[in-house]
């Protein structure tokens, strides 16, 4: 297991790079969908997509995104917004949301990483491990006596 996520503990899902992307766009016109998490398969592949936009509304227009690759999941499991991204086991960045306009052939999974970088720029390669974990939660702050 990997932590708790929304709802209580979750393992973690993984999977590996099955194509690598070098483009960037700033008028790309993702939206992101009103769920916080979604259900993924073993087998499926889903295009990871880097932003430096911070907007986690749903119905967001995400324009600014550098393209990382496609991963192809080796375990069935549930990735919720918040969730951790590494790939070739270097955190990458943060899962903001879903953008669903290819789907059901695949989601592009939006992660917040504070810039546009692109598969290119973080010399990943097919085959480099894929990782989506939730991030421990704090419990909350003792009632003052």
């Amino acid at each position: 297991m990997s932590g708790s996520g929304e709802d209580g503990a979750k393992r973690a899902v993984r999977g590996e790079l099955v194509k690598v992307l070098l483009h960037r766009r700033t008028d790309r016109g993702m939206t992101l969908e009103p769920y916080a998490s979604r259900c993924v398969r073993r087998g499926e592949v889903h295009e990871l997509v880097a932003t430096d936009q911070d907007c986690a509304v749903p119905g967001a227009r995400i324009d600014r995104v550098g393209f990382l690759g496609f991963a192809e999941l080796g375990c069935a499991g549930v990735i919720d917004r918040g969730d951790g991204c590494w790939i070739g086991g270097t955190f990458v960045g943060t899962v903001l949301g879903f953008d669903a306009c290819h789907f059901p052939n695949h989601y592009n999974i939006i992660l917040a990483t504070g810039g546009l970088p692109t598969g290119a720029s973080l010399r990943l390669r097919p085959e480099s491990p894929v990782m989506f974990t939730a991030f421990p939660r704090l419990p909350p702050p003792a009632a003052a006596s």
